[in-house]
């Protein structure tokens, strides 16, 4: 008997290999459906742990080459289908000054809290309490948290706050959180992408296995952004024992700017000598001025 021709075995191979593509993604999809997640006692859904993204979305969420020893990152926007924040004229113009400027002009660098939604995609973890009627995340980042209340009370308009006013319900599984009162010093990214103080966002949580949980959110800003857009990032539990965030602080340098100080970063590990530091940095300042 002679062998198959060589057009018979590629495509043989060929169906073979889409057989196992199929094989591995339902397989996927099935655990998906299949992923019976944990509840509290009044049957809401657990989300209680330590969450982080992992990507590198907080640099740009329109996405961004690898420079500087930090990934690349593709858009974090999935509507519009482009990826692009839909600024109104004069919007983008301040987004372009404030990119030019973002070295110094970023909140995030100032020690601002990061507002929302940026605080969920920082390269730090948060944490999610929850017992039955109440729900909080907390965050690594200048000590900011946020309280859910349930969406039977109003809101408090009239009044900014750096992470917003929180207002949140259940759709089935998935826990919708609405974002009011945000004022306008916070930004989206460290590439200067904002927002206004008319700025409402609307949060969904839902996990999706017992590591990951899909993180959307819809901004409306009718000031800012000629329609809402729509954000997605994958969330991921931090699964090691005894897991928790750390402490963040900031404190003030000789040159007026505001630096972070946290286990994450290296001056941390001398923090008792945090001050003389900063005075050996002020005597730098005063010589380099008397040259």
């Amino acid at each position: 008997m002679n062998n198959p021709s060589l057009s018979t075995r590629f495509a043989l191979r060929a169906a073979a290999l889409v057989f196992a593509l199929a094989f591995v993604l339902g397989a996927g999809t099935r655990a998906q459906h299949d992923y019976q997640p944990p509840r509290l006692s009044d049957g809401t859904l657990d989300f209680r742990g330590i969450w982080q993204a992992r990507g590198t979305a907080y640099v740009n969420i329109e996405g961004h080459p690898a420079e500087n020893g930090v990934a690349a990152s593709k858009s974090i926007i999935v509507d519009p289908p482009g990826g692009k924040i839909p600024y109104v004229p004069e919007a983008r113009k301040q987004r372009d000054e404030n990119f030019r400027a973002r070295a110094t002009a970023d909140p995030g660098a100032n020690c601002y809290q990061a507002g929302v939604p940026r605080a969920v995609f920082l390269p730090t973890p948060f944490q999610i309490v929850q017992s039955p009627g109440n729900f909080a995340f907390i965050y690594t980042d200048n000590h900011a948290y946020r309280l859910v209340e349930p969406d039977s009370l109003p809101h408090d308009d009239g009044i900014d706050f750096f992470m917003g006013d929180s207002r949140g319900h259940w759709e089935g599984d998935t826990l919708v959180v609405d974002v009011t009162d945000l004022g306008d010093q916070t930004w989206l990214d460290q590439a200067g992408n904002f927002h206004s103080d008319l700025l409402h966002v609307v949060e969904r949580y839902r996990r999706l296995t017992a590591g990951t949980m899909l993180y959307e959110a819809r901004l409306e800003d009718p000031k800012t952004y000629g329609r809402p857009f729509t954000i997605r990032q994958t969330l991921y539990r931090d699964t090691a024992p005894n897991a928790r965030i750390a402490e963040d602080e900031c404190l003030e340098g000789p040159d007026g700017l505001w630096r972070h100080l946290s286990p994450f970063d290296e001056k941390a590990l001398k923090r008792h000598d945090y001050p003389a530091e900063l005075a050996a940095e002020a005597q730098a300042l005063a010589a380099a001025k008397q040259q």
